[in-house]
């Protein structure tokens, strides 16, 4: 009988085991210790094993011609393959270009990163909570504290399409936290940036945009809305046991992985900048790579700085549940390894 105790104490640590195996995400397991094929366009090849309909991957390398890979689908209903000049809804990389919209403004002496939403918005003080404190720095760099509208209600069941409608669902909300005491992601930030900017330039902020970031570096396939281009230029988009095409839904800026490659390179090499003064803005406030995610599209745009290259990868399957945007995550990175190690 006195060794009863440590046998329960076996069989709990066994049961411990088992249960802790059950939640292990084996999918993202599997995807991330398999070994590397020799080339980038073999595992592009493998996007289908980790759920994704099509794939899009961008590598701009210093000395070297940019390269495409894609596999998968434009359009999975009709069989299209992908294509490498697809448009592509970017989603949240276009907080970058708006933050450089801000940049270029606080240099031009247009915005004043240290003056509150209410000096600017008079009407929302008593509508957002602490307006008066929150400043502009503080929304570019998501440390407002003023909810995110993204995250309620199941807004992606039901997206709204306008800033006043969107706008509307965070009023008289408490704030998530004291101004620049926390960091919460919140497009509610960039919402009120791009009013901000069509406020002071008295001009849609994608004009602003054109002028003053697509044209100077020759971007001729970035787009505000899918309004604005032939629909079959852009790549379908799906979500996971939802069978709408969704790429009919006007949510945001569109590009293709070569227009924002392109843009984020001269991001991180500074040719976006009109000098050094405006750079040193921008590094105060914002970083230089993003990630987007909107149903039906995901993507990531970084420059690897220690090899000298731009990658960019769209992927145009979604999933909020699961292990989806970890694994194109595990796919991005294992895309960086192969490049890294064939430098």
């Amino acid at each position: 009988m006195k060794n009863k105790p440590k046998l329960i104490l076996r069989i709990v640590l066994l049961l411990s085991t088992v249960i802790s195996l059950y939640f292990v995400p084996w999918p993202i397991v599997t995807a991330w210790v398999e070994p590397l094929p020799n080339t980038i366009q073999e595992q592009v090849n493998q996007a289908s094993d980790y759920g994704f309909d099509g794939i899009i991957v961008y590598v701009d390398q210093a000395g070297k011609s940019p390269q495409f890979y894609t596999s998968g689908y434009h359009n999975t209903e009709n069989k299209i393959p992908a294509k490498p000049d697809a448009l592509f809804k970017i989603a949240s990389n276009d907080k970058l270009y708006t933050s450089v919209c801000i940049a270029k403004l606080v240099y031009d002496k247009k915005i004043d990163l240290n003056k509150t939403l209410a000096d600017y918005f008079p009407e929302l003080v008593g509508r957002i909570e602490y307006a008066n404190t929150i400043t502009i720095k503080m929304m570019v760099q998501h440390r407002s504290g003023i909810p995110n509208y993204t995250d309620f209600n199941n807004y992606w069941a039901n997206p709204k399409y306008t800033n006043e409608e969107n706008l509307k669902i965070v009023l008289d909300l408490p704030a998530s936290f004291k101004p620049n005491t926390d960091y919460e992601y919140s497009n509610t930030n960039y919402l009120l940036l791009t009013e901000l900017i069509e406020k002071v330039t008295e001009k849609p902020k994608f004009d602003y945009i054109n002028q003053h970031i697509l044209k100077p570096l020759q971007l001729t396939n970035t787009y505000n809305s899918i309004n604005d281009v032939n629909i079959n230029r852009v790549m379908s988009g799906y979500y996971v046991g939802y069978d709408k095409d969704l790429k009919t839904e006007d949510v945001g800026m569109l590009a293709t992985a070569e227009d924002l490659g392109k843009f984020l390179r001269a991001l991180n090499n500074g040719d976006v900048f009109k000098n050094k003064e405006e750079q040193k803005i921008y590094s105060s406030i914002y970083k230089y790579e993003h990630t987007g995610l909107v149903p039906g599209y995901q993507s990531i745009a970084k420059y690897h700085k220690n090899i000298d290259a731009v990658v960019i990868q769209f992927t145009n399957t979604v999933n909020f549940e699961g292990y989806n945007w970890n694994l194109s995550e595990v796919m991005y990175g294992r895309v960086v390894k192969i490049l890294k190690r064939n430098n």
